[in-house]
């Protein structure tokens, strides 16, 4: 799968251009810089950590097939091909409406949620922790007979699918709407308005949602983000926000039943209070709508655009020759792009200066170069 994000990079950058230059040409604000090179860099590691998790995803989903599955469905035939891409988007909304409403699934898919912008970049905000558990979601295929192959197919159309409809530039569609996800249900699924929350989980068929009750239409003026507000470009504090929050509340929890519930129950759940009345979400805070937008220093913009495309290219190269790499330069490519990563998002907080960021990418790069040239002398006496 690396290497065919590394082939699709290019598509999506094309993309966002001309949803940029749309959203110019009709007079609004489709992009900002602090927000999009958060989302992008969240993707990037999204990505390179999937190198270490993926085993999770298609590892064990291999070993069940091979041990457990009912039948072995072929590989040659068109409508297994069809039906996998059904199947797969099938579990896909199951494990995502259990993200929304089961705190510690929620705790990896919030990364794709708290961007405060709704364009083509936040489609690329992933989190890096949602292999953990997700593979769950998928066993029924495997018990069902399709192949490995198949099934890592069709989790790529559905990954790949659901890049267009992260816009704002595309209205409501007719027919289209009723069938398949699209940027006018998808809007929705994105929204924290009250009548919106946690609706619209389909990734290319919208019929799920028709079918047990989760779909709302588009009919007022969405607004994007969490209700637990990021407020933040660190890509790192983005994946372990809420991770952190359970912690602390389970540690404070007066039973282990209590602290369980805190992971188990839905995103922002406490206990029975004293007067006796059961938790309801609260309703949206003017808060939560207000946008972070933190004044950058004099020079910062620049040199976090030029060290995002610097760890764009790293990554690239990384994702590129992963299966020839061994597991030290691997982890050590993986880690110098993390830190390189959170930098950029420090400069564009202020939280380290013009010259201790500098200093912060000249290292990354320096141990980058460290490992390429090491890697020939590795592989001679390999």
């Amino acid at each position: 799968m690396g290497k065919a994000i590394v082939l699709a990079t290019p598509v999506f950058f094309l993309l966002i251009g001309i949803e940029y230059l749309v959203g110019r040409l009709r007079g609004q604000q489709v992009y900002r810089l602090n927000d999009t090179l958060n989302s992008l860099s969240l993707g990037v590691m999204s990505q390179v950590s999937g190198l270490f998790l993926r085993v999770l995803g298609i590892g064990i989903y291999a070993a069940v097939y091979s041990v457990a599955s009912l039948q072995q469905l072929p590989m040659d035939a068109w409508w297994v091909w069809v039906l996998a891409v059904v199947a797969y988007d099938f579990c896909y909304y199951w494990n995502h409406r259990l993200g929304h409403t089961s705190a510690i699934l929620w705790a990896a898919h919030v990364v794709h949620h708290q961007s405060q912008e709704y364009n083509l970049s936040t489609a690329l905000r992933q989190t890096s922790s949602g292999a953990l558990l997700g593979w769950v979601f998928y066993l029924p295929m495997a018990l069902a007979g399709f192949p490995p192959q198949v099934f890592a197919a069709a989790a790529l159309i559905d990954l790949l699918y659901q890049y267009w409809i992260h816009t704002e530039q595309v209205g409501k569609l007719g027919w289209f709407d009723r069938v398949f996800a699209s940027p006018s249900n998808h809007r929705v699924h994105h929204a924290i308005n009250d009548r919106y929350l946690d609706h619209n989980y389909g990734g290319i068929l919208v019929i799920w949602d028709r079918l047990f009750g989760t779909f709302v239409e588009e009919d007022e003026p969405c607004h994007y983000g969490t209700r637990s507000p990021l407020r933040s470009w660190d890509p790192v504090r983005a994946n372990l926000q809420v991770y952190l929050e359970l912690w602390q509340k389970s540690r404070r929890a007066r039973n282990v039943r209590e602290a369980v519930a805190y992971w188990l129950k839905p995103p922002g759940w406490q206990p029975v209070s004293a007067d006796a009345r059961p938790w309801t979400q609260p309703p949206l805070e003017a808060a939560c709508l207000q946008r972070f937008d933190p004044a950058l220093a004099p020079g910062s913009a620049p040199l976090a655009l030029g060290s995002f495309v610097l760890a764009l290219a790293g990554s690239a190269l990384l994702l590129w020759n992963a299966a020839a790499l061994p597991m030290p330069w691997l982890a050590g490519g993986a880690l110098t792009l993390i830190l390189s990563l959170w930098g950029t998002g420090a400069l564009l907080q202020s939280r380290l200066s013009l010259a201790s960021g500098a200093g912060l990418q000249l290292a990354c790069l320096g141990a980058a170069a460290v490992l390429m040239l090491s890697l020939p002398a590795w592989q001679a006496t390999a």
